[in-house]
């Protein structure tokens, strides 16, 4: 009989959060974009935490939005709790998370994709890859039905191979019991694709019935609460918020874990894959941090029409009796009933240092790769990427030039950049602290920073760039203002400092200049400041966060120079670095496996000295002189 065949312009292999990015990217430019699903029901699925954002994470989505994406909109219109993280430091580090319904968060995503032209969902496994003389060609399914396309982006996240396992329990289904992915790795293998075998877990999920939350510390939201969305109305989202709770393990808790550590299939060797180490199971705390006497245990809704819960920071693979035991010495939960078992699920994903930086493999033209599937880990590192992921597949099926954040530019950009030239032998978390220019790259300025890329790719309407426009000239009209506004030293000014604790003022001062003091800032001054106009928040905060850190943003302004000035000594992809005299042998190796785009690539990759470098900036120095 003969089997079904259609082609698209674009495939998405898989419809979590990078391939729902993905795909929506693609289709919203205008190209016939079919997304394959083990099941539509697990469409934008939350298996681990019930959140989305939280520290550096908030980051990613805010400028996932702002370059056109639907993360940060989808949480907006889902959340039943929302808070801004770190607001005690500096603005760098403040992050925006808020808990989602889980249900809510697929429905929405789902009737979003549903209704977007160019877009057709089909539930069916991919098994296979087609590729002739090393160009992608199209996919075929486990009917036998053949996919021809001109691009694809594989975003099969934690299904491929996966197994589930507790104690002796061990079933190879993907999270939350659905059906795994289990053919299309030999196909990838087969097509000369490195694949690792990573590991991640999740916690209980418990009856609400049976927690006494007397016993626990209550956690709200934030009175005010800010979008994720740059496009959402702050008003939209004041509502009424569902609290979070806050207990602790014990040295009982550990006493249990410990007695147990033999039948733990992370510690019996029944676990191969390699898990995330910053996000370790209680046993691994236990084990890896025997000093500390209790660990935060937070106990999150997973929604409104539901009364599981979450215990974040508790996953195990422990066997089903010792969770129970461990679980019921923890405050609020001695008798606690469990819902669903705690969960250790391995998984086949790939090495990322296979892929360009447009997120192509660089032995298959056309093939993309985008999200767990790459070695990462987290719902916001894996929309990113399918998102930039699915970019670069239209803009190569439309002719165009691939877009490529830099680290200077995006989170995003140091996320990709990380995969594609750093040795990964776990699953890769975005952190604030692998950002080398963090006071540039806030969540607060990333519609400032990213907007004009998104309008240029197509993926941001004109009237919302528009606004952005006006929101440049406003912030920068409101400094020079400031700048030039000056207050006297009279009594009235003399009053306001000394109730808040600053220094007399012996002349003139302009309003700027106090801004940057430590103890004022931009709202605090509205009552000495008897021209200002009326802006928005968001406007307000750009102009005080730009006069109070000036002297940092301009120091890291020139580090960033420095930078691009490495950046933009390109490489060619097809150089043979063993004809470079004097450079290191592992070097030689790194580069010619690697093949980076430039010099500042070229000095990320492990295994290349600075003095590698140097020598490669010669010899290609005298090789641009011979030329001339």
């Amino acid at each position: 009989m003969p089997n079904v065949e259609e082609t698209y312009d674009i495939i998405v292999v898989g419809a979590g959060h990078a391939g729902c990015e993905a795909a929506l990217a693609c289709a919203r430019l205008g190209l016939e974009t079919i997304m394959f699903t083990v099941s539509v029901d697990s469409i934008a699925l939350m298996p681990c935490n019930p959140n989305i954002g939280g520290s550096s994470k908030g980051h990613l989505v805010r400028e996932l939005d702002a370059l056109g994406g639907e993360m940060g909109k989808n949480i907006d219109k889902t959340f039943i709790q929302s808070k801004m993280l770190n607001e005690s430091k500096g603005p760098a580090v403040h992050s925006l998370r808020a808990q989602a319904d889980k249900q809510n968060y697929t429905r929405e995503m789902r009737n979003t994709l549903e209704n977007t032209d160019h877009l057709t969902i089909r539930q069916a496994e991919v098994t296979e890859i087609i590729v002739e003389d090393g160009i992608l060609k199209g996919v075929k399914t486990f009917s036998g039905a053949v996919y021809h396309c001109k691009a694809a982006v594989l975003a099969t996240g934690t299904y491929l191979k996966a197994r589930c396992i507790y104690g002796e329990v061990s079933s190879f289904t993907g999270p939350n019991g659905l059906q795994a992915a289990n053919h299309l790795t030999d196909s990838l293998i087969a097509n000369g694709i490195e694949m690792y075998r990573f590991k991640t877990g999740t916690p209980a999920r418990v009856d609400k019935r049976s927690i006494d939350f007397s016993k626990m510390e209550e956690q709200f939201g934030d009175k005010r609460v800010v979008p994720f969305s740059f496009s959402t109305d702050p008003e939209s989202v004041q509502k009424e918020q569902v609290s979070c709770w806050l207990t602790y393990t014990n040295e009982k808790t550990h006493e249990i874990i410990r007695e147990n550590l033999d039948r733990s299939p992370l510690f019996s060797g029944a676990i191969e894959g390699t898990g995330p180490r910053y996000c370790p199971s209680i046993e691994d705390k236990v084990v890896k941090f025997p000093d500390k006497n209790r660990h935060q245990v937070f106990v999150e809704p997973e929604g409104l029409y539901t009364n599981e819960m979450y215990l974040g920071g508790m996953s195990s693979s422990l066997p089903e009796d010792v969770q129970y035991a461990m679980y019921r010495t923890v405050p609020g939960l001695e008798h606690v009933k469990i819902v669903r078992n705690a969960y250790a699920i391995e998984y086949d994903c790939i090495n990322s240092r296979q892929l360009d930086a447009t997120l192509e493999f660089k032995k298959i033209q056309g093939l993309f790769s985008g999200g767990q599937f790459n070695g990462s880990s987290g719902y916001e590192e894996a929309a990113v990427q399918g998102f930039m992921a699915g970019v670069n597949a239209a803009m190569k099926v439309l002719g165009r030039e691939p877009y490529i954040l830099d680290r200077s530019q995006a989170y995003i950009g140091v996320l990709i950049d990380d995969l594609v030239t750093k040795e990964n032998h776990e699953p890769y978390r975005m952190m604030t602290s692998r950002a080398e220019y963090r006071l540039l790259l806030r969540q607060d300025n990333a519609d400032l920073r990213l907007m004009k890329i998104g309008h240029e790719i197509g993926l941001v309407d004109d009237a919302t760039y528009e606004r952005l426009l006006w929101k440049e000239k406003a912030i920068e009209e409101e400094k020079e203002r400031l700048e030039k506004a000056v207050v006297g030293a009279n009594e009235k000014v003399q009053k306001f400092l000394e109730s808040h604790g600053s220094t007399a003022l012996k002349s003139g001062s302009t309003l700027a200049e106090l801004v940057r003091r430590p103890e004022l800032n931009y709202f605090s001054l509205a009552e000495l400041d008897e021209n200002r106009p009326e802006l928005p928040y968001d406007v307000a905060e750009q102009v005080n966060i730009n006069l109070k850190y000036a002297g940092y943003i301009k120091r890291q302004m020139q580090q960033v120079t420095q930078f691009k000035k490495l950046e933009n000594k390109k490489l060619d992809k097809d150089f043979d670095y063993s004809i470079v005299p004097s450079l290191r042998r592992e070097a030689v190796q790194k580069l010619n496996l690697y093949k980076p785009l430039n010099i500042g690539q070229a000095s990320r990759i492990s295994g290349v000295s600075p003095a590698d470098i140097s020598v490669l900036l010669v010899y290609l120095e005298q090789f641009r002189h011979q030329k001339k």
